[in-house]
């Protein structure tokens, strides 16, 4: 498919064109966006235990790199046109574990139950949704909700990292908030990608 014609199907967002011109040149074209997921599932592990065992100075750190690695892969598939069936299914996979194991082992303890049961659920849904489609042959694509909400998730965990790092107490409601509006996102996600 002509680069005109790919860029038409997947739309490039301006992060992806900013991460292209910066970040992307210094990764070299034989790793690919697959090989990025495969390492935020490794790193994955390596910040929940950091989490639970309350190292959240390196938590911190070790999440941010982490979900970073989210949009570096989305960016190089669409601007490198190296979209894959495996990565549609797998790069959301690896964002769920993450933000799952952050809710179980961090929000769970510094917010609430019934926040974290609510995360996981939507989450648990959103899995089982896609793997529905993909068992009846539909297309699987991530929508600007789902997106808006991941990146809220990940910015409630960093604020809530904040608070904990820096025993700012008063960034916890906002770290409440956020992750609240992350569950709002997910419901439209969950409304708005059809069965």
């Amino acid at each position: 498919m002509p680069n005109s014609e790919f860029q038409k199907a997947n739309k490039i967002y301006l992060l992806d064109k900013a991460l292209a011109a910066t970040i992307l040149k210094l990764i070299p074209r034989r790793i690919t966006p697959n090989h990025i997921t495969v390492f935020r599932l490794i790193l994955t592990p390596i910040v929940a235990l950091l989490m639970f065992y309350q190292h959240y100075y390196v938590g911190l750190w070790a999440f941010l790199i982490t979900a970073f690695t989210d949009a570096i892969d989305g960016a190089m598939a669409r601007t490198r046109d190296q979209i894959t069936e495996w990565g549609k299914v797998y790069d959301p996979v690896a964002d769920k574990i993450l933000i799952a194991s952050m809710v179980f082992i961090i929000v769970l303890r510094y917010i609430d139950l019934w926040t974290a049961l609510i995360i996981i659920f939507l989450e648990f849904f959103i899995v089982a949704l896609a793997w529905y489609r993909l068992k009846t042959g539909k297309k699987i694509q991530a929508n600007v909700w789902g997106k808006i909400k991941m990146n809220l998730q990940c910015a409630g965990v960093i604020i809530l990292l904040l608070a904990i790092v820096f025993d700012w107490a008063a960034l916890i409601p906002l770290a409440s908030g956020t992750l609240y509006l992350a569950i709002a996102f997910a419901i439209v996600s969950l409304l708005t990608y059809g069965i």
